[in-house]
């Protein structure tokens, strides 16, 4: 392969404009056109290299003349091995790295609501029958330390574990004292605190199963994220600051983040759900609650079994969509 074949098979993966790719090498369209055309022979020079391998995070190995077809495909297409770390320390190590990474704020997607610090002031030990002292402080400082009012934390749920939570029969280990006290706990928490953003999302409106299925913590300042892997304690870390960045503004950016009850509403929608639990109210009464009093009739009746919808009333008008 010559090097302007490699430019080419990395302009073909990279799935960018011939514009795009220009301005990331400095060049102007006419030069990659002249190369994806092959119409010119002339080699670029060794800025443009340099510039292509910086941008897409490729090693500059890539272009040696003893790198040829099988070799140049793994290096563009292996994810480098320094941007993913396995974190296996075990139980009181995966507290401490959770603490270390959101010391100063934190921006999670829950896989389940309600989260783990939330979840450990009222059931303490539903996983696990044995705890140490040491562990025991640890959940404790990082609960206290999230509490506080000054603490900036952003969190999101799926509108179908909301509703699993209060409302299943199946796998719900939670009393109705302590669903009313957990309930009553986040409402405490973010209610009128603008350091505190609370997001409930419809999992089902797009295409995006994964990001609702395992803890995601997403430190965009320091260019960390994290997720729980299928393993007890275990977490995978990645420092690919294109991907953090791209997941980010998923949840983040107006045009694509999926759609939501917004956060100063999201309390709202709690106190409602709180009201249900304390009385008893099936799903299809917390329902019919949510529709009379929010706007949020149709995101959440999109969350719960057709089987059921005969019997719920059509969202009214007016429904906000985002």
């Amino acid at each position: 392969m010559k090097t302007i074949d490699k430019i080419i098979e990395i302009y073909n993966r990279s799935e960018l404009s011939i514009s795009k790719f220009a301005a990331i090498i400095s060049k102007d369209r006419r030069t990659v056109t002249s190369w994806i055309d092959k119409s010119t022979q002339k080699e670029p020079n060794e800025d443009v290299l340099k510039k292509i391998t910086n941008f897409f995070r490729y090693p500059d190995i890539i272009w040696n003349d003893d790198c040829q077809e099988n070799d140049f495909l793994e290096l563009i297409t292996l994810i480098p091995k320094e941007e993913v770390k396995i974190i296996d320390e075990g139980y009181l190590g995966g507290l401490q790295y959770i603490l270390a990474h959101e010391d100063k704020e934190r921006f999670v997607i829950h896989p389940q609501f309600p989260g783990p610090m939330y979840r450990d002031t009222t059931v303490p030990r539903v996983y696990r029958t044995k705890a140490t002292s040491e562990i025991e402080a640890f959940k404790k400082e990082r609960t206290t330390k999230m509490l506080l009012y000054s603490f900036e934390t952003t969190e999101w749920y799926s509108i179908k574990s909301l509703l699993s939570f209060c409302f299943s029969e199946i796998g719900n280990f939670y009393t109705k004292e302590q669903k009313l006290q957990i309930l009553n706990l986040m409402v405490d928490n973010f209610h009128d605190n603008y350091n505190k953003h609370l997001y409930f999302f419809d999992s089902f409106s797009r295409k995006i199963y994964g990001l609702d299925t395992a803890y995601t913590s997403i430190n965009i300042k320091n260019g960390v994220m994290f997720f729980k892997a299928p393993l007890e304690s275990v977490f995978i870390e990645v420092t690919n600051k294109k991907l953090i960045e791209r997941i980010h503004r998923h949840f983040t950016s107006g045009s694509e983040a999926p759609t939501h009850v917004a956060p100063n509403d999201a309390t709202e929608i709690l106190k409602i759900l709180t009201s249900a639990v304390d009385l008893e109210l099936d799903l299809c009464s917390a329902y019919e609650e949510i529709n009379r009093k929010t706007l949020y009739g149709g995101l959440f009746k999109n969350n719960i079994s057709l089987s059921l919808h005969n019997k719920l009333s059509s969202p009214r008008v007016g429904q906000k969509v985002n």
